[in-house]
């Protein structure tokens, strides 16, 4: 696991990484070293996580000084449910790539808010909770549809994994290297971005 291979899916240049989690301390801080350049620059950025996470990040936010409320009345910050953005694109257990990309393109619209030339972070765990639910297969279509709206769109993108998930299999296992293959940068557990 190389995290220092050069990009190759994510062709617009703007990283998309994984972080693989022990415990949620771990990844609130490495979600709030992620966002917070760009909130303290007044830039987008959106967070699709469980209420539990979105809390903890929120209080990470916090506790680094980010005037969270603030933000998300602005709309510079989006914290958004995952389990409810996940339905507003899947069908059945696969996520449908058209109501995807709608979903995604409308969250980066609103979120710049008629600016160009707005990058946008945005931390996710929808393929997480797709892994959870033994949805595997789903969740990698889902991280490639991600890659595809990269090559249009200026954000970059982070995804949780908890490494629970991946109880049973081994490193070079073919599921959890597709889940690597997927991304650009991985952050190890125990280390932060």
């Amino acid at each position: 696991m190389d995290s220092s291979k050069p990009p190759r899916r994510n062709s617009s240049g703007y990283p998309h990484a994984v972080k693989f989690y022990i415990d949620e301390g771990s990844l609130g801080r490495t979600v709030a070293d992620f966002l917070v350049p760009a909130l303290n620059e007044r830039l987008p950025a959106l967070v699709i996580a469980t209420p539990a996470h979105r809390t903890l990040i929120a209080d990470e936010l916090a506790r680094r000084d980010v005037n969270v409320r603030r933000l998300e009345d602005d709309g510079d910050l989006q914290m958004l449910d995952a389990e409810q953005t996940l339905a507003l694109f899947m069908a059945g257990n696969e996520p449908d790539r058209v109501r995807f990309e709608a979903t995604v393109n409308g969250l980066i619209e609103r979120a710049c808010k008629g600016r160009r030339d707005c990058p946008v972070r945005a931390y996710g765990e929808m393929v997480d909770v797709l892994w959870k639910r033994g949805t595997t297969d789903a969740a990698i279509r889902l991280e490639i549809l991600w890659n595809r709206i990269a090559t249009d769109a200026k954000f970059s993108l982070l995804c949780g994994y908890a490494v629970g998930s991946f109880y049973k299999q081994i490193a070079s296992n073919p599921t959890f290297q597709t889940v690597c293959d997927q991304h650009n940068h991985i952050i190890p557990a125990g280390k932060t971005a």
